[in-house]
């Protein structure tokens, strides 16, 4: 029966809790409970349909043939299950989201190591205050003065001011 698959998919609430951010909280909190109200309806229900017991209304139903009639209708009747359409999208938003999350991770990590050897540098660098203008320029090589090309105080252009 459909009810018996979808209650095979259980949805790890906790984890999900931990994603919610906290001015959502009260809809996570509703959308949790209406989970809950229904799950413990569906689970509720019978695994199938009680059976009807043809043969009590033959004996009880008073125009002959009626019962048989309403019970080839019965057995004819087939319900529609929905159909899933939406699992191969969000299969494919997934993948995507994966994709772009590890290439996001591939980018953090080339970033620390960019921000460790600045680090690395800073850590073995002299102290600011024993170095020299030529230590300055030489450690950071944009704090120096190009007083050739602009030989009036400040040496840089106004505009890199």
């Amino acid at each position: 029966m459909a009810g018996r698959r979808v209650a095979l998919k259980s949805i790890d609430w906790m984890a999900f809790a931990e994603r919610v951010p906290p001015n959502q909280r009260s809809m996570f909190n509703a959308l949790k409970t209406r989970s809950d109200a229904i799950s413990a309806k569906l689970i509720s229900l019978p695994q199938t349909p009680v059976t009807i017991d043809w043969s009590l209304y033959r004996s009880t139903v008073a125009k002959a043939g009626m019962v048989d009639e309403f019970e080839k209708k019965f057995k004819a009747l087939q319900i529609p299950e929905p159909v899933d359409t939406q699992t191969s999208t969000i299969t494919a938003q997934e993948a995507e989201s994966n994709k772009s999350a590890s290439a996001y991770i591939e980018g953090s990590k080339a970033r620390i190591a960019q921000y460790e050897e600045k680090l690395d540098k800073f850590k073995n660098m002299i102290p600011f205050d024993q170095m020299t203008i030529e230590d300055l320029n030489f450690t950071f090589p944009e704090t120096k003065l190009d007083k050739v090309k602009y030989p009036y105080w400040p040496h840089k252009p106004i505009a890199d001011l």
